[in-house]
């Protein structure tokens, strides 16, 4: 079975090359694609210095200009190849050492899509934002109701799908930065795939560390909801 991992990167730096490294050490064959969203850093002299190896091929692909997280997603989804596809963010917030964990239902043929959840306990989390949790797990509940799954992390970056499901939902995707999460989430439902969920670690970083999520995206997140029901 091959596994495929997309990275979307904007101004990733200082984590970029750590995050390949950890994933190139994953116990299976595996398809590292590489989607630089126009960094203006030195991420992108990074990303081209990043070479496949043994085991693991590297796809390299580059925006002209920044279109956002869920436009970087789709580039990178269409040249997926292997059985199994999975989002992995360059700035270390999500741990590479739980993939394997994240797609097991996938590989014990459980599931067709699996969301890795930062509430469900049991592993470390940083402390962090207050109303950073709240807004998720409302945005989580808002969803399901729509939806009527009972995920409790919607807006997780740990989406991994089974390959030929990513494919039947992929042509509809349309949002280009974090309306990706909302709207996958509602075309897996619409799709009657199988869903599950596993516990994942989660180390956020503040905003004087990059992170680039705002009230604004939150706003659209509600927007999305409501527009994809």
């Amino acid at each position: 079975m091959k596994l495929s991992v997309v990275v979307p990167i904007y101004n990733e730096k200082n984590t970029l090359g750590a995050v390949v490294a950890a994933l190139k050490a994953l116990p299976m064959q595996k398809q590292i694609v590489l989607v630089d969203d126009c960094s203006s850093d030195g991420s992108t002299e990074i990303m081209d210095a990043i070479s496949s190896d043994e085991g693991n091929e590297v796809v390299k692909l580059r925006h002209d200009n920044n279109r956002g997280k869920g436009a970087a997603l789709r580039t990178g989804f269409a040249v997926a190849t292997g059985d199994v596809v999975i989002v992995q963010d360059a700035d270390l917030e999500y741990a590479p050492t739980e993939i394997m964990k994240v797609i097991q239902p996938i590989i014990d043929k459980k599931a067709d899509v699996v969301f890795g959840s930062r509430f469900m306990g049991g592993e470390a989390h940083r402390v962090l934002y207050y109303w950073h949790s709240v807004g998720n797990k409302f945005l989580t509940m808002l969803s399901n109701w729509f939806t009527n799954l009972n995920l409790t992390d919607m807006e997780t970056c740990y989406k991994a799908f089974r390959r030929e499901a990513l494919m039947e939902i992929l042509p509809h995707l349309q949002q280009d930065r974090f309306g990706f999460e909302p709207e996958i989430t509602s075309r897996v439902a619409r799709a009657g795939l199988r869903v599950y969920e596993v516990g994942i670690s989660y180390s956020g970083r503040t905003y004087a560390e990059g992170k680039k999520i705002g009230w604004k995206d939150g706003v659209k997140a509600i927007w999305c909801i409501v527009k994809y029901r």
